[in-house]
Order: C-alpha cells, then structure tokens, then sequence
C-alpha cells in the first residue's frame, strides 16, 4: 500500500507538491509507517479501507472513516483515494470510492487544488467545493462535500 501511495503521489502531485518531498528517499519508510499504524492501531479500527488490483498487482488504494470533527455535517470523511496513472479511467478509482462509501452516504474529502482530473472525479460522484481552503506543506487544498 505505501508503494503504491508513494507511486501515485510521484505521478500526480509533481509540480504541486515539493519535489524535496516526492524524492525524499524516506517517503516510502513514512508511508509504510503511515499504512502499519492505519491497518493495525485500535483508533482507526472504524476506518474502512480497500485495495485494487489488476493482474495480481496493487494499483489502486483507498481509506475513509469517521470525519475528524464530531460537528462535521456528514457522516464519512474519505482519506485517501489513488491510483497509479495507467489505471486513470478505468473504473478502478470509481470502484474504490464505493467500496468505503455508499452511493447515498453524505461526505467529505480534501482534494489539491489545482488538480482538475480529481475535482472532475468526485464532481462526478456528487462532491462539490464548499469553499473550504487549506494550505498543508505548501499544497493548496479545497474541500468537497457531498451532503444528501
């Protein structure tokens, strides 16, 4: 799973994130740190994840649990979605997305902003900004919701 995360990072945050940051030789050890301690720590047990894979090869990830605010107005906060750039379009992404959220289920995420394939994604699946900003290492977030 992080190999896969630091992949997907490397081909769709360049030139968004730091590229310090995506070639730190230390980002997939982090990663990997990041992925132990969501699979096997008490406090993310409600946490929903699930993988994709073609030809027995991970190609995708995803993670959403309970929202971080109990005064959020949704019920799921989706955590991470990727998926390696050879696999964009091929329903990989969709399929991950309702395997830890429910068609009518209310949510929200953070998506970086510019990232025009990703908004148009969860455009798609009925997120839209709620004019949210953050700004995390340099990386210009927007918020999308979907309340139902």
């Amino acid at each position: 799973m992080a190999r896969v995360n630091v992949r997907a990072w490397r081909e769709t945050y360049r030139g968004v994130m730091a590229d310090h940051v995506l070639d730190d030789p230390g980002l997939p050890g982090t990663r990997e740190r990041f992925w132990t301690a969501m699979l096997s720590d008490d406090r993310y047990r409600a946490n929903r994840v699930a993988v994709a894979e073609r030809d027995g090869e991970m190609i995708g990830i995803v993670m959403a649990g309970p929202p971080r605010s109990s005064e959020s107005q949704w019920g799921t906060h989706l955590y991470v979605l990727y998926v390696l750039a050879a696999e964009h379009g091929t329903g990989a992404g969709a399929a991950l997305l309702d395997a830890v959220i429910g068609p009518h289920d209310s949510a929200a995420l953070w998506v970086a902003d510019p990232n025009p394939r990703a908004q148009a994604f969860y455009r798609k699946h009925g997120f839209v900004p709620d004019g949210t900003v953050n700004v995390e290492d340099g990386v210009r977030e927007i918020r999308m919701v979907r309340l139902l």
